[in-house]
């Protein structure tokens, strides 16, 4: 029998998941390409102009897909989402409302002005529209982390008829969930597009082309890279700190702790019987988990039994834990993607620095590949996230069956999660091919006119 909520869980999960490989790659690539061109603007050099010119080729390709794949978003709490639409509509509407008419106006509408205008505005105020949309990015990211802040951590909000209603938007400005989520979520970004930057260089490197100018664009984002990641990797610690006093089940469900233990072992891998609530087989290191929660070696941390009977004392009997599998090999998966960016962009820069990373193809490859790195780690930070918050919606407020629209039924969703499937893979097919065919081509020329920034075949 099709399970609705679950149906309803797999469909929002994969048009989120789709849409976030856009976003932090927009929001890291127009700082990026926001200093080639101001750097142009200083000096004259015409390499950064071409620079500015080529990467934001890739980033206009890049928005485009966001733009699509997130209106598909969007409509989703109406249509699947309605019990949670009905419930948090009068707090959630409200950041959303400001993203879209100001944010995302303001970012779409220099954006425009960017690619139209290299001939007819003057260097320094050309690269100030660029600046504009890196600024109006990041506050788009603003405004949705801190719905989805709420949603972690609701606060500034009373109990009406049924409905959370506002109380105090200051509250939710103020929310310290926002002001550890959104630090990450934008270091990270600024890592993903050093990532992208030094991996299609070296893809180009590596097929011989234009050595000059890829090595220019690696000195940049071999920066950005390493800087974002190391910050990302700061703000991730303190972030799983906040959350195990939080949100303790989630960080419980992401180490496998079955048990309280003070102090608490670190698992490298366990092999976990969701079932008997225990796991069958770890390799973990002694009293690292109480280190990494409370910088110790002696604290305790609070295990997935005892948090689950917490629960039921408060809001009845159910099952609140989460998908505990799924949200430690997430945690890995962020954590080893993270580890292997601050390694290879580290090394990019080092040797990059000293003339020898255009030769060296064993790591140009391992750049090339590294691409992906940045993806894994969003994504797999984002999977623990959402679904180390299961059951709830609104943590500790609604859960997601309570959210899920009961007026849609089970072959519905079911259709439309495979309608969303198919065309979501021709959009990676198509996205593939813009960017490898714009991405991966000798420089030549690049004094183009404003025109032919326009992508050819979009």
């Amino acid at each position: 029998m099709l399970d609705l909520v679950l149906l309803s869980r797999l469909q929002f999960g994969l048009t989120t998941v789709y849409h976030f490989f856009f976003v932090p790659l927009t929001i890291g690539l127009t700082v990026m390409v926001a200093l080639m061109e101001s750097i142009y603007a200083k000096n004259g050099n015409e390499d950064y102009r071409k620079m500015a010119k080529f990467w934001g080729k890739l980033l206009l390709i890049n928005f485009a897909m966001g733009v699509v794949t997130g209106i598909v978003q969007e409509f989703q709490f109406g249509m699947n989402w309605s019990g949670y639409s009905r419930y948090v509509g009068d707090i959630f509407g409200a950041p959303l409302a400001i993203e879209a008419l100001f944010a995302f106006f303001l970012e779409s509408t220099f954006l425009g002005i960017w690619i139209f205008g290299w001939d007819k505005l003057k260097p320094a105020m050309h690269a100030a529209c660029m600046w504009i949309v890196a600024v109006a990015s990041s506050v788009s990211a603003f405004w949705i982390l801190l719905a989805n802040s709420f949603m972690q951590n609701p606060v500034g909000y009373t109990l009406n008829n049924g409905r959370a209603e506002m109380e105090s938007f200051m509250a939710l400005l103020t929310n310290e969930h926002l002001w550890y989520q959104y630090p990450h979520v934008i270091t990270g970004a600024w890592a993903t597009a050093g990532f992208f930057v030094l991996g299609i260089s070296a893809i180009n490197l590596l097929k011989g082309h234009d050595k000059a100018f890829f090595q220019k664009s690696m000195k940049i984002a071999a920066v950005f890279a390493l800087i974002g990641s190391l910050l990302v990797a700061g703000v991730g610690h303190a972030q799983g700190q906040h959350l195990g006093d939080e949100q303790p089940m989630k960080m419980a469900a992401a180490e496998a702790l079955w048990e309280t233990e003070d102090p608490a072992p670190l698992a490298l891998v366990a092999i976990i019987d969701e079932e008997k609530g225990e796991n069958t087989f770890e390799i973990a290191l002694p009293n690292m988990l109480s280190v990494m929660m409370h910088n110790s070696f002696e604290g305790e941390v609070r295990g997935i039994h005892e948090l689950q009977a917490e629960m039921v004392a408060e809001h009845g009997e159910g099952n609140y834990i989460p998908p505990v599998t799924v949200c430690f090999w997430a945690f890995r998966v962020m954590v080893g993607a993270g580890g292997l960016m601050i390694l290879f962009a580290l090394a990019a820069m080092v040797l990059n620095r000293s003339g020898k990373l255009a030769n060296n193809r064993l790591l140009l490859k391992l750049l090339g590949l590294g691409i992906a790195l940045p993806y894994l780690a969003n994504t797999g930070g984002w999977i623990l996230a959402e679904m180390g918050r299961q059951p709830w919606i609104v943590y500790g407020l609604q859960t997601v069956y309570e959210g899920v629209s009961k007026s849609v039924s089970a072959p519905e969703v079911l259709i439309s999660l495979i309608g969303f499937a198919l065309v979501y893979t021709v959009l990676a097919v198509v996205d593939v091919y813009l960017l490898a065919k714009n991405g991966v081509k000798d420089i030549h020329d690049l004094d183009v006119d404003a025109h032919d920034l326009d992508v050819k075949g979009v």
